[in-house]
């Protein structure tokens, strides 16, 4: 990350309500300029941003928009890099069900789904944590989840360098449900492979891995 001199700001919100001091770290310049602009929003749009439930809305929209897209201070190759070990295994290796929560870069709303990654080692695995924590360095940015995928699939091909790579995500887009065309229930399914998964044997046995249940 490029931000570790960012000092501690006490951020104090919930403490009554909880009972605990929550201590984020935010760059306070930006958090300054991002309130400024939100409080113009709000007027904007009619509100009275000086009435008693939003006083503190602007400052909250900040520290939200910087959390949701600090994906853009992160390195997904540092971060596969960091754990990668030798290993003879030669199966493959998947990790399902990974929670994604992203921002649509049209609308500014939110979409949110799983995502299913598999690879097919070749000499080297990564630790299992590390494929959830690069599918949020690329999801913790304005998005399209076609580009997600894309980037999410290219990353472990480039860094791990798989005998193949496949990835599947499914979301639901609120872009879509609350607005537009207003479909509640559409769920948007995209995929990306290489290798050994653009073969269909071995995709279609990705595929029903993901769709089984266990137990």
């Amino acid at each position: 990350m490029n931000n570790d001199h960012i000092p501690p700001v006490r951020d104090d919100d919930d403490d009554d309500a909880y009972g605990y001091t929550k201590v984020d770290r935010y760059n306070t310049e930006l958090i300054t300029n991002l309130s400024a602009n939100y409080h113009d929003v709000l007027k904007q749009i009619g509100e009275n941003p000086e009435r008693e439930g939003l006083l503190k809305t602007p400052e909250r929209m900040a520290k939200a928009m910087l959390y949701l897209t600090h994906g853009y201070d992160l390195d997904a190759k540092e971060i596969m890099n960091s754990a990668m070990f030798k290993e003879e295994y030669s199966q493959m290796v998947i990790v399902k069900d990974i929670e994604v929560y992203s921002m649509c870069e049209h609308h500014m709303l939110p979409f949110f789904g799983k995502a299913h990654i598999a690879y097919i080692p070749n000499g080297y695995v990564v630790g299992l944590s590390k494929i959830p924590r690069i599918v949020d360095v690329f999801a913790r940015r304005l998005q399209v989840q076609e580009r997600l995928t894309n980037e999410i699939r290219d990353c472990i091909q480039e860094t791990l360098n798989p005998i193949g790579v496949g990835v599947v995500i499914e979301c639901r887009h609120l872009c879509m449900s609350m607005r537009g065309v207003q479909k509640q229930n559409s769920v948007t399914t995209t995929s990306a492979f290489t290798g050994e998964f653009l073969k269909e044997k071995t995709r279609t046995e990705f595929l029903n891995l993901i769709s089984a249940k266990l137990g």
